[in-house]
């Protein structure tokens, strides 16, 4: 037994010199200094070395003994410092290991990979002591960042394993019950740069199942001592929900990086389809290494993966996958066999070796090879190769748990995450931009970008077509487009966030009237000024929740612009009526057409067009109708307008009104009902009705709709309304009539059956309403309430009203006489503070202005 533990622990400290070694031949001076330093710093804590914090942090790495490269770093700084470092106490010290896990020291290490360090420590450290640990790491994160290496440290008490710990989407070591697949990957992948051995590589792997008392065994027959092992426990019987919780977190990472993950997406596959007799990979590799068949690739973990892999997809012939995913391990190893390298190394030798096992020819090596040059056309044939592949993986997860019977209440966050992560990077929806790059390719970018417009009646349908060509009549035609929308916002959008237009792409367009070259360059420019490409992906926590515009746009009048007909004409229009929405004499609506560019929480880019006669309702409604009563408002809405005329005007009216509306709708009043906004449009007057879950849009005909949508306790009975060109006001109504200002009377009628509405508008124009039923005084309250809280002017009839109006009488006989008296109620004498008496001055006369 001595004997055998003895030539065990002699392989093991073979391969993992041997990873060592790997881990650092072929990369940067600052990875090698990074790598080789980790357990020195985590060893000592001193002033002069990076990761030093005030106070007591805990430090020590058991059974540490510092090499040549180690022993000259804590030299020379003994020598700056001027007496040696304070020794560090043997024994059993607070850090158990340092390990690096995953694809470093295997042939899927790159230049450009990261590195993940597990920290292993002591279970007797208390939260106090594991906190200052972890500060002491995260400054080492950011001391190898500086360096540019990224490392990502891991503390891990070593009992966590055999508690059943586990973390969540919202961690990047595990997804919701993944716990013995992630000791799995560390089995099989873990590099020792300082500490105690891995005890789990001396059990057998018969012994599995009997391991802490094989463990025990070892012990009690001294084959082992205790305290020179870190012991994180068997990898035992694994779950359904297990593979179910890990195969979630996998697709959930591959979403985002597919060609990184689809390897181990298809390992948990496999793993799934052997089940419930799967051998795990690491088991794989512990059996190889009992049999001293360390000569495999020296077990390296990721073609050990690519070797399972393969078995799996041959099995259900699956070789669409299988061809994919070789390639993905092609690219991920990234040593370019089309192109000559001075010296040959082991990574290189290794992948020539599978590539000719492949067959695979000069030409689709030379394909692969020029990744890094990979335009729109090639990218997005990989992206719907991927997203084919991970579907697949996603429909035989759903058939896992079925075939298991797993309730997806197992796990209904994460399972709730990831189908709208899903949905959101890949679901094909009318406007929403399909970011067709996740890591594929670092540079989309065109050198000539042309917009071309086809009219209605022409052979190919009617819209807008891309190329990413110049203009010239040979180069379109010999060219098929690269997208096709009806609207030219879609088609900036798409182009602008999948990186084919930059700041120095020359921008062409072919439209007729529609739009220009100055006024597509000006939307590029905006567009790209107001939104970055990239943000850091969507928390878990924002997929869990409902999903809020964050960012959103308003482009006015891009492809239909009102205002063009203005040119070298005299346009007479009144001061006080200049109303965009309604403007001039023939009350002409000045905007022509709105598209909404907006992401929202989940990180979609969304588009919308509207261009009929109610754009300005149609993309409000829709607007507000995205926003469930407690979303957060967004983070910014912007308000770019392209008219020839009146730009600045009509971007200020409705960047105020898009601003009301958001308010009204999520505002801390949103419990109130009847909450009301009135826009007047091409001289026709429509109600937004702020319900609780909607927001609706109505037409107002006349005034008494108009302030009976106002009131909770709308007016009901018969009211008829007299043809004001025929109606005769009450003589005392006369001496009350002003200018400028609305006025109500109310009278009672004679059977005393109800009542009648005079309405004077501020121009004096008379509207009637006899036989009335109902509260005078909700309508009263309701009215005054809508007028006095209101911070901007809106418009009924044809002109400004002014927010501290109208004013309300009631008509009463007095000794034989009718009167006008003020109608008073307990509401009304709260708000008479802002309700000017009758008789106010009248607005200014009426002015004109022409544009030229």
């Amino acid at each position: 037994m001595y004997l055998y533990i003895e030539t065990l622990k002699q392989r093991l400290d073979a391969i993992n010199q041997l990873r060592v070694d790997r881990a650092v031949v072929a990369q940067g001076p600052a990875f090698q200094q990074v790598y080789s330093l980790l357990p020195v710093l985590l060893h000592h804590h001193h002033p002069l070395m990076p990761g030093y914090l005030e106070g007591k942090v805990p430090h020590g790495v058991c059974i540490f003994t510092p090499d040549e490269t180690q022993t000259t770093y804590i030299n020379s700084l003994e020598e700056k410092w001027g007496s040696p470092f304070e020794p560090v106490v043997k024994g059993e010290l607070p850090i158990t290991g340092v390990y690096s896990m995953g694809s470093t020291s295997s042939i899927g290490q790159s230049q450009t990979s990261d590195l993940d360090i597990w920290v292993c420590h002591q279970s007797w450290l208390d939260n106090e002591e594991r906190n200052r640990l972890q500060q002491k790491c995260s400054l080492l994160e950011k001391w190898a960042a500086s360096l540019g290496v990224e490392v990502s440290f891991f503390l891990i008490d070593e009992n966590r394993f055999r508690h059943n710990e586990s973390g969540s989407l919202s961690g990047e070591d595990c997804g919701s019950t993944q716990h013995i697949l992630l000791l799995d990957e560390f089995y099989r992948t873990a590099v020792r740069l300082a500490g105690k051995r891995i005890l789990w590589n001396m059990v057998p792997g018969e012994e599995e199942a009997h391991y802490d008392e094989y463990v025990l065994s070892l012990y009690s027959q001294g084959a082992l001592t205790p305290n020179e092992w870190l012991d994180l426990g068997g990898l035992s019987t694994l779950s359904a929900e297990e593979y179910f919780g890990a195969s979630l977190w996998q697709l959930y990472k591959s979403i985002d990086s597919p060609y990184k993950a689809v390897l181990k997406t298809l390992l948990l596959e496999a793993y799934s389809w052997e089940y419930p007799n799967t051998q795990l990979l690491a088991m794989d590799i512990k059996q190889r290494l009992h049999q001293g068949e360390i000569v495999c690739f020296g077990l390296d973990a990721y073609c050990m993966m690519l070797e399972r892999v393969t078995r799996y997809l041959t099995q259900v012939e699956d070789f669409t996958r299988l061809d994919l995913v070789r390639r993905c391990f092609y690219l991920k190893v990234n040593e370019k066999l089309s192109r000559p390298r001075a010296s040959v190394g082991w990574r290189r030798e290794i992948l020539t070796q599978l590539v000719s096992e492949w067959g695979w020819s000069e030409e689709r090596l030379a394909i692969l090879d020029n990744r890094a040059n990979w335009k729109i056309e090639r990218v997005r044939e990989a992206h719907n190769e991927l997203l084919d592949a991970m579907m697949q993986s996603y429909r035989n997860l759903i058939r896992f748990a079925r075939r298991n019977n797993l309730s997806v209440s197992a796990s209904p966050q994460d399972i709730g995450v990831l189908t709208r992560k899903l949905y959101a990077a890949f679901e094909a929806l009318p406007g929403k931009v399909t970011l067709v790059n996740p890591q594929i390719s670092p540079d989309l970018s065109e050198a000539d970008l042309t917009f071309i417009h086809v009219p209605i009646g022409r052979a190919n349908r009617t819209g807008w077509y891309l190329y990413n060509q110049s203009p010239s009549m040979d180069s379109i035609i010999s060219h098929q487009p690269l997208e096709y929308n009806r609207y030219l916002s879609k088609l900036v959008a798409w182009a602008y966030f999948n990186g084919l237009l930059t700041p120095t792409t020359r921008l062409h367009i072919k439209s007729g009237n529609l739009c220009d070259i100055s006024k597509l360059r000006e939307l590029v420019a905006d567009v790209s000024h107001h939104f970055p490409i990239r943000l850091p992906a969507p928390t878990p926590k924002a997929l869990y929740s409902p999903c809020e515009i964050r960012h959103l746009s308003i482009i006015v009048n891009l492809e239909h612009d009102p205002t063009a007909a203005f040119r070298n004409q005299v346009v007479h229009f009144d001061f006080r009526k200049l109303d965009v929405f309604s403007f001039g004499e023939k009350q002409q609506c000045l905007v022509g057409s709105i598209d909404l560019l907006y992401r929202n929480s989940w990180n979609e880019v969304r588009t919308l067009h509207f261009n009929s006669e109610q754009a300005v309702l149609e993309a409000l409604k829709t607007i507000l109708g995205k926003m469930h009563q407690d979303a957060a408002p967004p983070e910014a809405v912007e308000v770019f307008c392209y008219s020839q005329h009146l730009r600045g005007l009509i971007r200020t009216r409705i960047q105020q009104l898009v601003s009301e509306c958001i308010e009204l709708r999520l505002s801390s009043k949103r419990l109130e009902p009847g909450r009301f906004k009135a826009v007047r449009v091409s001289g026709q007057t429509w109600g937004l009705f702020f319900e609780r879950l909607s927001v609706s849009v109505q037409k107002l005909e006349n005034a008494i709709e108009f302030y009976g949508a106002i009131s909770n306790n709308k007016l009901h009975g018969l009211s008829v309304k007299v043809d004001t060109s025929q109606v005769h006001l009450p003589s005392v109504v006369d001496g009350y009539a002003s200018e400028g200002i609305i006025q109500f009377f109310f009278e009672t009628t004679a059977d005393d059956d109800g009542f009648n509405i005079y309405i004077l508008d501020e121009s004096n124009r008379v509207e009637v309403y006899h036989h009335c039923e109902g509260s005078k005084e909700d309508l009263v309250r309701d009215v005054s309430r809508f007028y006095s809280s209101s911070h901007d002017r809106f418009t009924y009839g044809s002109s400004f009203v002014n927010f501290n109006l109208p004013q309300f009488y009631q008509i009463v006989s007095i000794d034989g006489r009718t009167q006008v008296i003020p109608f008073r109620s307990n509401v009304l004498s709260q708000l008479c503070a802002v309700v000017p008496e009758a008789g106010a001055e009248p607005a200014s006369p009426a002015q004109q202005f022409q544009i030229h």
